[in-house]
């Protein structure tokens, strides 16, 4: 039975993920700062994480026997605009958490992962492409998830052909960060992502792709 860990499992994407996978049978291990009554009802294994406890994530590892698939889920948005020292502040966690902590926990299960020739997944979204940066704002979020896609490049640079990893843009989806009027429900997302991860082969490690499989400029 193939083993998944999904972090940011108490809502939103998360969720859905941890939903879809336990109901088909994979083992769900599901990290979540406070856990919800959605997440208590499926079968899942939980553990609690803070993201930005930044010792926990490195050493999350060490609580596995074993690992195929990492889906690093989990992010903030982080200030709107950045206007002072407290702004500054909040940005630099935001960098903590959207990834600085994914980079460190994939590096915590890389050898598990390795070792049933796995996937390290990083959920990011198009607003870290730069060249597809069109309108501006969003600085703490943007340059976070920029962030992430490069750390996560090299990753799979540093890896390779020891795992597949890629960072997937889930699209604009109807959770709290992406409110009501999004044009996908969480469903329809993680159904789409989970076809692209499924697909995913070495020749794809260190692609940016969008949850219907294209491919997205750096």
């Amino acid at each position: 039975m193939p083993s998944v860990l999904i972090t940011g499992a108490n809502r939103g994407l998360g969720l859905e993920f941890a939903r879809q996978y336990s109901s088909d049978g994979w083992t769900v291990i599901a990290t979540a700062r406070e856990t919800s009554r959605e997440l208590d009802s499926l079968n899942v294994q939980l553990e609690r994480l803070e993201m930005g406890d930044l010792d926990a994530v490195a050493n999350f590892g060490k609580r596995l026997d074993s690992l195929d698939l990492l889906i690093a889920n989990a992010g903030t948005y982080g200030p709107k605009a950045i206007r002072s020292a407290d702004d500054a502040r909040a940005w630099s966690e935001t960098f903590a958490v959207n990834t600085i902590a994914p980079f460190l926990l994939a590096q915590s299960v890389l050898a598990l992962v390795a070792k049933n020739h796995g996937k390290l997944i990083a959920i990011t979204s198009r607003m870290g492409s730069i060249e597809d940066n069109t309108s501006g704002g969003y600085i703490a979020y943007r340059s976070s998830k920029t962030a992430l896609n490069s750390a996560w490049r090299s990753l799979a640079i540093d890896h390779r052909g020891k795992v597949t990893a890629a960072v997937l843009h889930p699209g604009w989806v109807q959770t709290r960060m992406g409110g009501s009027s999004a044009p996908l429900t969480p469903q329809q997302s993680v159904a789409g992502l989970r076809q692209v991860i499924e697909r995913l082969g070495p020749p794809d490690s260190g692609e940016f792709l969008s949850y219907d499989g294209s491919r997205i400029r750096w």
